[in-house]
């Protein structure tokens, strides 16, 4: 697949979903980004603004089997990944494949299962394989977990440690319509349900051809250099106890190739690792004086004050 026509796919695709969704496109665009770099997305948001139905439509869109599985306190690892049960007609252990064997998958209120629960997804957003006494299998490709957390209501909850944030490649938030977005959205779903009506714009197949086509952009060493200076700055914070890891580099990098995809080009430039820069980065710091800080309000601002800081690099004329 060429770039161009990755361009186009995130059109199509961006179009079917604002067929349904109204406003949003920068949270759409973010998504879109973590999917084509084959990361997950972790979205923090009070209920009721879009968060399920945003990941519905992205797995109509694209004809993806989507699986949608409510945490909660009592949930256990083998309820994610499956279990080997004994079948007595057969007098043999069969596995039975659980929710994480789908395309699409929607970790709806994921701090509210225990630590054991949610650490049964590290394997299976990372290295996209699930192992279960003591054999692996491979999940479906593409495979793109959608978590969600509500940031105000966190009683009974399990706050994600920062080795599991770090799986997430974006944290991102929806936020509220103004009013006109509220009113087009009374008006869609008064007489409708449009999501019932969504067809799809392309095919899983194509995202997986998206994927492999997006690590042809170029990025030079200037940007690799921007980049790398950003995450240095992170470690050398005074309000900053764990700054950004390899890994988090290495995201920041791929987000900007999307990016620079989406904007009609082949190679990255300073304006793309600035756009993806908090989306990408806030959640892997830890602040200082806060045992869990990482996604907050106060972390996102660091980054922007970094960005602010950090010479950009300039071409010469």
């Amino acid at each position: 697949m060429e770039l161009s026509e990755v361009k186009e796919l995130a059109g199509l695709v961006k179009g079917n979903i604002s067929k349904v969704l109204v406003g949003s496109e920068e949270t759409v665009d973010l998504v879109l980004i973590s999917l084509f770099c084959g990361g997950h997305v972790l979205i923090e948001d009070v209920p009721g603004v879009g968060k399920t139905m945003l990941a519905k439509c992205l797995a109509r869109s694209l004809e993806c089997d989507f699986k949608r599985i409510q945490f909660t306190p009592d949930l256990l690892p083998s309820d994610l990944t499956g279990i080997n049960y004994f079948d007595q007609k057969r007098s043999e252990f069969v596995f039975r494949p659980g929710p994480v064997f789908t395309n699409i998958i929607l970790a709806d209120e994921i701090n509210r299962a225990t630590p054991r629960t949610q650490s049964s997804l590290l394997e299976c957003m990372e290295e996209k394989q699930v192992t279960v006494d003591g054999q692996t299998r491979e999940l479906h490709r593409p495979f793109f977990v959608i978590a969600t957390q509500n940031p105000v209501e966190t009683r009974g909850t399990f706050p994600l440690p920062e080795a599991q944030l770090d799986r997430f490649f974006m944290r991102i938030r929806m936020g509220y319509p103004n009013p006109a977005e509220g009113m087009e959205i009374l008006r869609r779903f008064r007489d409708a349900d449009p999501l019932g009506e969504l067809q799809p714009a392309s095919s899983s197949e194509s995202i997986i051809q998206a994927q492999y086509a997006i690590m042809k952009v170029k990025v030079s060493d200037d940007c690799a250099k921007y980049i790398i200076d950003i995450a240095e700055a992170t470690r050398h914070d005074d309000r900053i106890v764990l700054g950004i890891s390899p890994r988090g580099s290495i995201a920041h990098m791929k987000a900007a190739q999307a990016r620079a995809v989406f904007e009609g080009r082949d190679f990255i430039t300073p304006d793309d690792i600035k756009y993806t820069a908090v989306p990408v980065l806030a959640h892997r710091i830890m602040i200082r004086g806060h045992a869990i800080s990482s996604g907050s309000e106060e972390a996102e601002n660091i980054i922007r004050d970094i960005l602010n800081e950090v010479h950009v690099p300039t071409e010469e004329i």
